[in-house]
């Protein structure tokens, strides 16, 4: 998977580790992200939630691409659900295409532990982004 089109000091920032797996043809992608001391609040215990929304957000655009590696995605519409304490560790975030249509993608991500607990789900609405046709 290219994964230029995503920035490196941004994917770094939040802590991206690495692609574990896709399948191209159902837009399925699962991705490692790793949960460092200072992402954490509550005596560094808890992962603050909105870097955890934004590994849901960047596996759900890692589906997209790879459904269709000229596509990218703007979301629209991200909701997220936390089941369970995330705490500072290894995670895997596996996002799937629930429906693709001409210009609009919904998707679905589940936030899993070491141990395979599902911790979090997300669901959103996105764009998808094409380059022009000349």
């Amino acid at each position: 998977m290219d994964l230029s089109k995503f920035p490196k000091d941004l994917m770094h920032a939040i802590g991206f580790t690495e692609v574990l797996r896709v399948d191209h043809e159902a837009g399925i992608a699962r991705v490692r992200y790793t949960a460092r001391p200072e992402f954490a609040h509550t005596q560094g215990t808890v992962v603050q939630g909105g870097l955890i929304t934004a590994w849901l957000d960047s596996a759900m655009a890692f589906a997209v691409i790879a459904r269709d590696p000229e596509a990218a995605l703007a979301s629209l519409e991200l909701k997220v659900s936390f089941l369970e304490r995330v705490g500072v560790a290894a995670y895997e975030v596996e996002a799937r295409v629930l429906r693709w249509g001409r210009s609009v993608v919904f998707l679905e991500a589940d936030l899993f532990s070491e141990g395979g607990v599902l911790l979090v789900r997300a669901s959103s609405t996105g764009k998808l982004l094409r380059p022009a046709r000349a």
